[in-house]
């Protein structure tokens, strides 16, 4: 009878451990670094450093300039896909579809600067992303404002101006749905075209899924600030949204 006892309790203690192993299973993430335009050198700092981010955080990092890993089957063991500085046309038509579906099922996206510098023919990612680029200035020093601290990207946050040099996207087609985290004081620079709504980053939900975006992150300094990285971080974390699992019952987008 001891034995039979005993034999029970390992079994339990096994399957405890296996449902404590998978509880604790870290989130996995897809970094996308193809570009059909101008390529920023700094992609390469970029990926290393969100490598690191993966280290310090608990979360496990792929990179890739494949789009062909854009399909269901692959998406659906990330819990969030980085565009980290892709520009132009980089996802034909069934990669986009199968990257709907993914949002769509509750995926979260973050975009990294040219991330806004992508699928100009692709309404829908314009959308998720928040707003299309336009042009820039000579890189410079400005004034960003926080706007909202309660964010993970801004809570740590202790100042509510934040002067940063960087290069300086101008939007058009701003989603008006998007929450504004940090704007940038076009007083404070030359070269700024959208006026006193000029929003830097933002996030919000959208078609089922968790948007982040931040349009800082030109130069390989910016991957080495600790508070962009911080920043960046805060971001990523949103768009994991607490690893809830995919449910693709709720993705309306049809692979063709």
């Amino acid at each position: 009878m001891k034995k039979i006892l005993s034999f029970c309790f390992l079994i339990c203690a096994v399957i405890f451990l296996q449902s404590y192993i998978s509880a604790k299973k870290i989130p996995r993430i897809l970094v996308f670094s193809k570009t059909k335009g101008f390529r920023h050198a700094s992609i390469g700092a970029g990926k290393t450093a969100i490598q690191k981010l993966g280290v310090e955080h608990n979360f496990s990092v792929d990179t890739t300039e494949n789009a062909a890993l854009f399909t269901e089957a692959n998406l659906k063991n990330y819990a969030a896909v980085i565009f980290l500085s892709t520009t132009g046309d980089v996802l034909d038509n069934a990669e986009q579809a199968a990257f709907e579906r993914y949002i769509q099922a509750g995926g979260g996206y973050v975009g990294v600067h040219a991330a806004t510098d992508t699928e100009y023919d692709w309404p829908w990612y314009g959308k998720l992303a928040g707003a299309y680029f336009t042009s820039h200035p000579a890189q410079q020093e400005a004034r960003f404002v926080i706007k909202d601290r309660k964010h993970p990207s801004t809570k740590f946050m202790t100042d509510s101006i934040w002067m940063h040099r960087d290069e300086l996207y101008n939007f058009k087609d701003i989603n008006p749905h998007i929450k504004v985290l940090i704007t940038i004081d076009e007083s404070s620079y030359k070269g700024g075209t959208n006026g006193k709504f000029h929003p830097f980053s933002w996030y919000h939900n959208f078609d089922g899924g968790r948007s982040f975006y931040t349009s800082m992150g030109h130069t390989d300094e910016a991957w080495k600030d600790d508070k962009f990285l911080k920043h960046l971080y805060g971001g990523i974390e949103y768009a994991i949204g607490g690893q809830k699992k995919l449910d693709y019952s709720k993705a309306r987008t049809k692979l063709p």
